[in-house]
Parts: structure tokens; C-alpha cells; sequence
């Protein structure tokens, strides 16, 4: 999984953004990609729906609360992707069998619950 560190959050997270009026969801996640990552996002790994929500509550002076849909793209570690440095101060890639990154986005342990199920779904 490429994850970012969040310029303004200071948290290691994935890539996402927000959606613009009248976009839907899954348009925002393609924008998204190109945007933040440079790629065309590949939505073959699970499917093109998204495979999590969440709710949370953010901090700050402009604290709000975030929805967000959590979509599944295929990336690939020899890319070499290089996320937007307006938006992040570096990036990484973690192995999804042993993740350990304690400062980053509070459900992005039971999404990675979520996908180990999702994948298991698809296989057996």
C-alpha cells in the first residue's frame, strides 16, 4: 500500500481528496489518482465500488467532520510513483501483511481488515 505523509495532517495516509459538486464519487477517486499519484487508476483488484466508509472527526482550527469512501486501486511498487509534493512531504510503500505505522489514518487498520477479507472473498 503507497502511503503519504500528509503535509497538513502530519499523518501517513493514503491519497484521497475531496468531490467536487456534481462529481461522483468514483469520478473524485480517478481524479484523485491522477492528481496526487500521476497514474490512471485501475480499479481491478477488488472492484469499482467502494469497499469501506468511515466518519471522522478532524482537527485543527477548521475542525470538521470528513465521510469517506474508500476505493481500492492497483499500484505498482517499480513505478516509482511520486505523490504531490503540495500535498505531501514523502511517500512509502507498506507491506499489507505486516503493517505497523502508528501515525496514520485511525481506520486504515480495519480497511486493511476489510480488504484481507474482500481479496479472501475473491479467491475462495
Amino acid at each position: 500500500m503507497l502511503l503519504g505523509q500528509h503535509r497538513r495532517s502530519g499523518l501517513w495516509l493514503p491519497t484521497g481528496g475531496h468531490v467536487d459538486p456534481g462529481e461522483h464519487p468514483l469520478e473524485t477517486a480517478r481524479r484523485e489518482a491522477a492528481e496526487e499519484i500521476g497514474i490512471q487508476a485501475r480499479f481491478d483488484v477488488i472492484g469499482p465500488d467502494p469497499l469501506f466508509l468511515t466518519v471522522t472527526t478532524t482537527v485543527g482550527s477548521d475542525a470538521h467532520e470528513d465521510v469517506s469512501l474508500w476505493y481500492v486501486i492497483r499500484g505498482d511498487r517499480a513505478h516509482g510513483h511520486a505523490l504531490d509534493p503540495r500535498e505531501f512531504d514523502g511517500a512509502r510503500w507498506c507491506d499489507v501483511a505486516d503493517f505497523a505505522l502508528p501515525d496514520t489514518d485511525p481506520h486504515l487498520e480495519r480497511f486493511l481488515t476489510e480488504l484481507d477479507g474482500a481479496l479472501g472473498r475473491r479467491t475462495g
